[in-house]
């Protein structure tokens, strides 16, 4: 019922930035919250941000907190996900994920993208 398509993702250096974006299509307005989770090789996947679609309401993990900035547009009903400041840490798959509660658990999440890879190098 609902579709999500990340992009914006890329190969950068450290220090870079880059801008994620997540197209929702469908019935979106069955949905109240949107987040942004990502997951590296070997690791669990880890929630980053969360926005909800009426007040924009956000809320971040503390490691991204001050590099990371979730928005969304609902007249486009994209959500994006603007990174400064990356650290070869930051490297992983990059999810969005739509939710009907607010919410950081990623099981949770009914409805996911299928990613889009950030690679930071040193």
């Amino acid at each position: 019922q609902v579709q999500l398509v990340e992009s914006g993702g890329g190969s950068v250096q450290a220090g870079g930035s880059l801008r994620l974006s997540c197209a929702a299509s469908g019935r979106t307005f069955v949905n109240y919250a949107m987040a942004w989770f990502r997951q590296a090789p070997g690791n669990e996947r880890e929630f980053v941000a969360r926005i909800t679609w009426s007040s924009g309401m956000k809320y971040y993990a503390d490691s991204v907190k001050g590099r990371f900035t979730i928005s969304r547009d609902n007249a486009k009903n994209t959500v994006y996900l603007q990174i400064i400041s990356l650290k070869p840490e930051d490297t992983a798959v990059y999810y969005c994920a739509a939710a009907a509660s607010l919410t950081v658990r990623a099981l949770e999440y009914r409805y996911w993208g299928q990613g889009t890879q950030v690679t930071v190098s040193s």
